[in-house]
């Protein structure tokens, strides 16, 4: 092995001369880059490899090469770069070719020499490179989608990234976004096939031994793709995929024609082609001229155009009545009302169209609990308050089991009709499970510490902890103490802890609230800590290293900590924490110890 790296090593010396001969090195700089890299190497080449010794070795060849561009930029030298970059950009992919030898399942290594060859522009070897990869992970589709993109973008070789993604079509023949792929391909394609003709013939030059296919130019590549694929995957959202790139052409109006007729004729159950249907009315031209419109004229035209997508859309949802539709309605509606505009008249036309459709969708049984929340949201912005409560009262009907939608009318209640509150939360605990209403218990408490006397407040949080499931009254415990602590300060802070220090589940944020209340006190008292410490310890001391030593350092700030009562702490640390808590616990006391921590 000596031999091997001594060998390796000597491999070198004519770039390290080069570098000290033209000045971008010194001769202690040279000594310096042979002792790592000899280091580098005795750590690729024993027998038990690590990965991280590999890329360490190439990192540290990667940063030379920086070193060596950003000092010949300094001094303006750019000769010899065969003699010094070049050697070593080729001991890089030799390392990175062992490196994905040896751990071929490494997804990471291989795109790392992928970007390499891309930054140094290496585009033999990162050919070999693709290769080599696609042999190995030939069920990445995104792998396959990249080496086609090089070979069309950066060798400009259409043919190439054609078969690149022909050979990943045989792999995977229901991958849609390969086929979104290859059909943006074969129409760049063509589209570089018009340029080229066309500045040929503005060149006058004679076309004669150059051969442009009227069908290639015309995108028949891509039309056989599109017609490949529409047979192996279904689905109005593919489709309108295709359509959507489609649109970036500008020789493609056929073949959009085509795709939508597809869609409309297959898809017409599809809420995704009706709204796309709308939504075109958007983009049609307007009949105005384009110079010295008035405002008003535009904001006219606009609500011609929204006007024609709702008729669309009111048609989509005689013809296909879900809740999916709907939503699509609903949404666009939101869209345009939220949009800004100066026009007070269409502003009141976008209004009182979403109220419209909103109230629709409710009649009619198809309007999803998000939408609910939304139209809440706009009902309580527009100031409709009465509207508010009967939405949402009407929206808990619904969806009585969701919590957010009691949510959702209670904050509505909170703002409109505070006596009507409390009954709300008893027929939101009743109809909603017991493992699900924690928010509503934390919202309860939260509105009775603003509005109610501090005896009702607290018989509620009373009630809470015999209410809700155990490991949902550890949150409302800490709540508790935090409540007591704000309102009546430390006396009643600790009250509430000693009621409910032995009621189990207990939470560490418990503890370390009061640990913390104690130590605000003027008069803090450390027998006081020392005894919430080691309550919190007796619960969590065998999987809680860093709690340990908080109060090892608790003890050492106050002036009654003495150094006996650490090393007793230190002692119980050890006998109590268990598994891999032990190595974490020794690691940050030896910090401790030496002030790093």
């Amino acid at each position: 092995m000596a031999e091997r790296i001594e060998q390796r090593i000597e491999d070198r010396i004519p770039e390290l001369e080069q570098l000290e001969r033209v000045g971008l090195f010194t001769r202690k700089e040279i000594k310096s880059v042979i002792k790592k890299t000899t280091a580098l190497e005795y750590k690729i080449q024993r027998r038990a490899l690590r990965k991280e010794d590999f890329i360490s070795y190439i990192q540290y060849e990667i940063n030379l090469l920086e070193l060596i561009k950003k000092r010949r930029s300094r001094i303006g030298y750019s000769f010899k770069k065969d003699e010094i970059e070049y050697s070593i950009v080729q001991r890089i992919h030799g390392v990175f070719r062992r490196a994905t030898t040896k751990w071929k399942d490494d997804l990471q290594l291989w795109l790392s020499h992928v970007a390499f060859c891309k930054k140094w522009n290496k585009k033999l070897q990162l050919s070999k490179v693709f290769s080599s990869m696609l042999a190995l992970h030939p069920n990445k589709p995104g792998l396959w989608i990249m080496a086609a993109k090089w070979e069309m973008e950066d060798r400009l070789s259409s043919e190439s990234a054609r078969q690149l993604l022909l050979r990943a079509l045989r792999f995977h023949p229901e991958c849609s976004k390969l086929y979104q792929e290859y059909f943006r391909m074969e129409l760049m394609h063509a589209e570089k096939q018009r340029k080229e003709k066309k500045e040929f013939e503005q060149a006058k030059i004679d076309l004669g031994e150059f051969s442009y296919s009227e069908e290639v130019l015309n995108g028949e590549m891509a039309r056989i793709v599109y017609r490949n694929a529409v047979q192996k995957i279904k689905g109005a959202e593919f489709l309108l995929s295709l359509l959507s790139i489609a649109k970036h052409f500008d020789f493609t109006q056929d073949l959009q024609k085509e795709i939508l007729e597809n869609l409309q004729a297959e898809y017409a159950n599809d809420p995704l082609m009706w709204e796309y249907m709308a939504r075109q009315e958007l983009e049609t031209e307007s009949l105005l001229p384009s110079e010295h419109v008035s405002k008003q004229s535009k904001a006219l035209e606009v609500a011609r155009k929204e006007e024609r997508c709702c008729t669309v859309f009111e048609e989509a949802v005689k013809s296909l009545p879900t809740e999916n539709m709907w939503k699509c309605y609903v949404t666009f509606c939101l869209e345009r009302f939220n949009r800004k505009t100066n026009s007070e008249e269409l502003k009141q036309k976008r209004q009182e169209r979403i109220l419209s459709v909103f109230d629709r969708a409710h009649e009619s049984q198809l309007l999803s609990a998000p939408l609910y929340k939304q139209w809440l949201e706009l009902l309580v912005e527009l100031d409709l308050p009465g509207k508010a409560e009967e939405v949402a009262s009407a929206g808990t009907k619904r969806f009585g089991h969701l919590v957010d939608m009691w949510e959702m009318r209670l904050q509505v209640l909170f703002r409109l009709n505070g006596d009507a509150v409390a009954t709300c939360f008893q027929e939101a605990f009743k109809a909603v499970k017991t493992k699900d209403s924690l928010p509503l218990w934390i919202l309860w408490v939260d509105w009775s510490e603003k509005v109610k006397s501090k005896a009702e407040t607290e018989a509620l949080y009373q009630r809470s902890l015999l209410t809700t499931l155990p490991a949902d009254s550890v949150t409302m415990k800490l709540k508790y103490l935090e409540w007591a602590y704000r309102t009546d300060g430390y006396k009643k802070a600790k009250k509430v802890f000693t009621s409910l220090h032995e009621s189990r589940p207990l939470s560490l944020e418990f503890f370390k609230k009061m640990i913390q209340i104690e130590k605000e006190q003027e008069s803090c008292k450390m027998f006081n800590i020392r005894e919430y410490y080691e309550r919190a310890l007796r619960e969590f001391g065998a999987e809680e290293p860093d709690l340990w030593l908080d109060y090892i350092k608790e003890e050492l700030t106050h002036c009654q900590g003495k150094p006996e009562n650490c090393g007793s702490i230190h002692w119980r640390a050890m006998r109590a924490l268990q598994g891999e808590h032990v190595e974490i616990f020794i690691s940050k006391y030896t910090m401790l110890q030496t002030g790093q921590l």
